[in-house]
């Protein structure tokens, strides 16, 4: 990046004259002399710092640190202000700490920080997003810069689902391993220094903690006190970020090779056993699956086993196959997986993958969205446009549905799908579209937009707002399922079955309450 000082700035100067009357005490008193004083006083901006603002727009913008130096230099900032996620990780059940099968997804998109990095959002046209978060547990911000530091809007949206958010820490190749001499094969205050600017980093940011990404040889000294650097890592992060992580990737063996295993064994073990969890590589194999039992014991739901969905060199699966994989892990794997998700055909993607991946429940009220994905191509608030022009603001995402695809029975082979849309919005810029195909016999449909766990009150207010397309006789309403607390389980949110559960169709009022009576127009029902 350029430096900003004075790029496009104006600096300001003025003269200030003062006129001073003097006596010269020999002189006598009449005798007086005026002297003139001149003083310049210039103003100049202080230059931008070129880490925090873009250099072309000069707005604020996400960070990376590329160096040791640089990374134990860091201290708080007013400049960091802008990269502090504002919202907490929002309660969910199952809890991460349920030990039941969990879901990550690495966010490795051509290198990172393209449009997601401008803070305050942009007008990108096509930006990349992601919102089918109720499948995921963690999230990983990936990129080859030495410490990833997460873009807040990602931390915001995440969180706004409950899903944790980590930072990645990478050493590569030649330069890696000199990197990890400095700071690893010498006394416990070296390592103890970086680890302790990454809790810092963390903590201050508000994200969740790191994946540590080794992908060099290391020297017997610098392996030794790896395992060591991970524990203080891992223990410090858990005492300053409540339900912070640390996660290791599969790559160097203990022996100090840059060896990667596609699998949890008594090669890497002491890396697992000094942190939170590890992700493996790609290139396993169904044996690698079966092996990996024994060596993950009771900790299988901290063994992430990757998967490349962009079917990169020799690895089993991806693309449109992804789903066949989640399959095979479901029957052999610890219980784990990891995607590095590509910006196509996301809808079909997830579709294929929504029935082998378990899902979450909300677990408080009030509950409010507009399923905005914040992203669209004009803004709108309660139904009326404000702006017109496409605009990108991950931090603005609203809490999305369940998407999926509803096959219905019978013989008129009828269908339903839920998607998101981007032509029409009651709040912000997107809303969610409900479209198929549903035979004249059919009755009934319907369709599963959240999972809640929550105690039910004694009253419950819903609100819907909705439009009709076409001439359609459809009539639309909003139902709720309820069943008995003892029907929930940690190792799966299903569907409730409506044969053993209640199902509610809420009364219609005739005017809304109060507090809510200005949501209300004539299209809402």
């Amino acid at each position: 990046m350029a430096d900003l000082a004075g790029s496009g700035v104006n600096v300001f100067s003025f003269e200030r004259w003062s006129l001073l009357s003097c006596q010269d005490s020999k002189e006598t008193e009449e005798a007086q002399e005026e002297a003139v004083f001149r003083e310049v006083v210039r103003f100049a901006p202080d230059p931008l710092p070129v880490r925090y603002y873009d250099k072309d727009t000069a707005k604020p913008i996400s960070f990376y640190l590329s160096s040791l130096e640089e990374l134990l230099a860091w201290t708080p900032g007013v400049e960091d202000g802008f990269n502090v996620a504002l919202v907490p990780a929002q309660d969910r059940q199952p809890p991460l700490s349920s030990g039941r099968p969990r879901t990550l997804l690495c966010h490795d998109m051509m290198g990172g920080y393209l449009d997601d990095r401008f803070i305050q959002g942009s007008a990108a046209e096509s930006p990349y997003t992601f919102y089918h978060w109720q499948y995921i547990d963690i999230f990983v911000y990936f990129s080859h810069h030495l410490v990833t530091v997460p873009p807040v809007g990602w931390t915001n949206a995440a969180h706004r689902h409950g899903v944790r958010v980590l930072g990645t820490f990478i050493t590569e190749w030649k330069e890696g391993g000199q990197l990890c001499e400095a700071f690893l094969a010498g006394d416990d205050r070296s390592f103890q220094a970086v680890a302790d600017r990454l809790v810092l980093l963390a903590q201050f940011l508000h994200f969740d903690g790191w994946l540590i990404n080794i992908e060099n040889s290391l020297s017997p000294a610098a392996v030794g006190n790896t395992p060591r650097f991970l524990r203080y890592l891992t223990t410090q992060l858990h005492q300053q970020v409540p339900g912070g992580l640390v996660l290791w990737y599969d790559s160097v063996v203990s022996s100090g090779q840059l060896k990667w295993q596609d699998e949890l064994n008594e090669q890497n073990r002491v890396f697992f056993d000094s942190c939170d969890g590890i992700f493996t590589n790609y290139n396993w194999g169904e044996e690698h699956l079966v092996r990996m039992w024994g060596p993950a014991r009771e900790r299988r739901a901290d063994v992430y086993v990757g998967v490349d969905v962009f079917a990169r060199g020799n690895v089993v699966g991806g693309r449109f196959d992804t789903n066949k994989v989640v399959r095979a892990q479901g029957r052999r794997a610890p219980s784990t997986r990891d995607f590095s998700c590509p910006p196509a055909f996301l809808c079909r993607f997830w579709s294929l993958l929504t029935h082998y991946l378990p899902t979450h429940s909300i677990c408080s009220l009030p509950f409010v969205t507009s399923f905005c994905l914040g992203m669209g191509t004009r803004r709108v608030c309660y139904g009326q446009e404000e702006a017109v022009g496409p605009w990108y603001h991950l931090g603005a995402q609203e809490p999305q549905p369940l998407f999926g695809e509803h096959r219905l029975e019978g013989p008129g082979q009828g269908w339903v799908r839920t998607h998101s849309c981007l032509d029409d919005a009651w709040n912000g810029g997107s809303s969610l579209l409900i479209r198929g195909t549903i035979p004249p016999e059919v009755g009934h449909v319907a369709v599963r937009l959240f999972s809640l766990q929550v105690p039910v009150p004694p009253k419950l207010f819903l609100s819907l707002v909705y439009k009709l397309e076409g001439t359609s006789e459809v009539r639309v309403a909003l139902e709720l399922t309820t069943g008995d607390a003892g029907s929930c389980y940690v190792r799966g949110i299903s569907a409730l079955n409506a044969e053993t559960s209640s199902r509610h169709r809420p009364r219609p009022l005739q005017v809304p309450p109060t507090r809510l009576a200005r949501w209300w127009t004539p299209t809402a029902c």
